[in-house]
């Protein structure tokens, strides 16, 4: 008798254990149909859209730790990825390429791959979310990802910047 009670006991556990398990796989799935994943790995993905003119962006850390966010060079959508060591929007030259951008003088550059030599170009505007600036100093890199563009000084110098708890403010400088 006590055989058999321990045995329904055991059971009626494994059949909770395994409804919980369903429980949680259809949460889980839930999650990531509806984009869970994608915001923790690009959670700054609709600040092109939501922006109005010269408000200021707040971006917010990625799972990396990096300030990746859309924004747009000469009206071409690009995805910046925030760098205070590069001097300059380093454009790969792929895409450099596509955005039509003519090189200028050449130059060396100091990366986390060593030096490399590139090109200097002018970038007509550069935009992320409401923020936009004219005429901003770029370089053409070869050896970059190309869908990646380091949104360097040269661009970052223009705006006020504030970071603080995993979150970047960037707004244009009080007149």
């Amino acid at each position: 008798m006590a055989t058999h009670m321990a045995s329904q006991t055991a059971q009626r556990g494994s059949i909770v254990m395994m409804l919980l398990f369903w429980v949680l796989l259809m949460a889980v799935g839930t999650w990531w149909i509806h984009g869970g994943l994608e915001k923790m790995m690009r959670p700054n993905a609709n600040i092109v859209h939501t922006l109005p003119a010269g408000e200021p962006v707040t971006l917010q850390r990625n799972r990396a730790g990096h300030f990746e966010a859309p924004g747009r060079i000469n009206g071409t959508p690009v995805t910046f990825l925030l760098d205070t060591g590069a001097t300059y929007v380093a454009v790969p030259s792929e895409l450099a390429d596509e955005l039509g951008l003519q090189p200028g003088r050449s130059a060396w550059f100091n990366t986390a791959n060593g030096r490399v030599e590139g090109t200097l170009t002018e970038l007509a505007e550069v935009s992320l979310g409401g923020l936009k600036v004219q005429n901003v100093q770029g370089s053409i890199s070869p050896g970059m990802e190309r869908d990646t563009v380091l949104l360097g000084m040269s661009f970052l110098n223009l705006l006020s910047i504030e970071i603080q708890a995993g979150e970047m403010v960037l707004s244009l400088p009080e007149q």
